[in-house]
């Protein structure tokens, strides 16, 4: 006797066709405004920066490694395990880096890579990414971006802006899977590469991926690729596509300016500065009588944009999320409703209505414009 085994929507999907993985790279560089080349990297964007890191690693290269997270504090790490120079630049207290920091660590030396984080969707920040790219520029600086979250959020014009290398994924602002990452390349970064080759076959090695791929066809990926992945970047563009970049970053814009107009209404302070903030999550300062475990306890599972923040403000500072499928009048409101009856719970009176009317305005006045 014999059973047939039950079909599943994720386990059983139809290889993706080889001969459109390079359609995918074609798509993305759109996205990125870019004529360099794109490679797709398998797996989270984590390891196409730890990839970029390593095939540009090299005793003697001068690294400014601009830190405001986790991730930069890395890429930093990366480098100096392949034998470069890093001078890491810490922002303060999970502010963005300021402008002025970064002009004068180039009046101090010159640095043949400077390497930041564009939008910190987890602290809320936005980095000053024209201002340092065109001062790298006009250093003779290669520029490697990471981008994951601001791409979508946020315009990432890489060959306007002139960035060598920018990382993303289709996580954040894009709203699909995490489990396929992309980078762009330039010419420049790619001769930096080129001067060590590609000693041994690697996973991080970004000219093994180009000899392997990109110079022979774009077909498959390497390896054994993940139809799942391919697949949902391909659903994840095509919904991108319809609605049309320029839409989604400004549904990201007018959810963030709903969301922080909504905040003030309850009587929250925003942590970061409004024209340092980014488009992707807003850090509010909690009154001095809540802590964070407390607000998260009474929000529960009705806030799930709502979470703690990270770093050195932690402690007192809570993530509102505006990002990708949050990024719209619904996910909003109720967002703000779970955080206003958190508040009114634990003794700082809010005000739902008033809040939900600073949404109301600032939707009325984007659909108006």
């Amino acid at each position: 006797m014999t059973h047939s085994i039950p079909h599943n929507v994720l386990l059983d999907l139809p290889p993706f066709p080889p001969q459109r993985t390079g359609e995918l790279a074609d798509r993305v560089a759109a996205l990125l405004g870019t004529k360099n080349d794109v490679l797709l990297v398998q797996g989270e964007a984590i390891i196409a920066l730890e990839a970029a890191a390593t095939s540009l690693a090299r005793p003697g290269l001068k690294a400014l490694n601009i830190v405001t997270s986790p991730y930069g504090a890395w890429f930093g790490l990366w480098l100096e395990r392949g034998g470069s120079e890093v001078t890491n630049l810490a922002a303060e207290n999970a502010l963005p880096i300021t402008f002025a920091a970064v002009e004068a660590a180039f009046e101090k030396q010159d640095f043949d890579l400077v390497a930041l984080v564009h939008a910190e969707s987890a602290s809320g920040i936005l980095n000053p990414l024209p201002e340092i790219a065109a001062l790298a520029r006009s250093k003779g600086a290669l520029v490697v971006t990471d981008c994951v979250a601001s791409v979508g959020g946020h315009p990432v014009e890489v060959d306007r802006l002139g960035i060598d290398i920018a990382v993303i994924g289709p996580q954040k602002a894009l709203a699909g899977s995490a489990g396929l990452s992309m980078l762009s390349v330039s010419p420049a970064a790619w001769a930096q590469i080129e001067k060590l080759g590609a000693k041994e076959i690697s996973t991080l090695s970004l000219l093994d991926l180009k000899r392997n791929w990109l110079e022979k066809g774009r077909g498959a990926l390497p390896g054994m690729p993940s139809s799942l992945e391919l697949h949902a970047l391909d659903a994840a563009l095509t919904r991108v596509e319809a609605e049309g970049l320029a839409n989604v970053i400004a549904r990201h814009e007018t959810a963030a300016r709903a969301s922080r107009a909504a905040l003030k209404a309850l009587g929250l302070r925003e942590f970061t500065p409004p024209e340092t903030a980014s488009n992707l999550a807003t850090a509010i300062v909690l009154p001095e009588s809540i802590s964070v475990p407390d607000a998260l306890a009474a929000i529960g599972p009705n806030g799930r944009a709502i979470s703690a923040s990270v770093g050195a403000a932690a402690n007192r500072v809570l993530r509102f999320q505006h990002t990708g499928r949050l990024a719209g009048f619904e996910p909003v409101v109720a967002n703000i409703a779970a955080l206003a009856g958190a508040l009114n719970r634990l003794g700082h009176k809010a005000d739902p209505g008033a809040a939900v009317n600073a949404i109301l305005e600032v939707y009325n006045k984007a659909s108006a414009a």
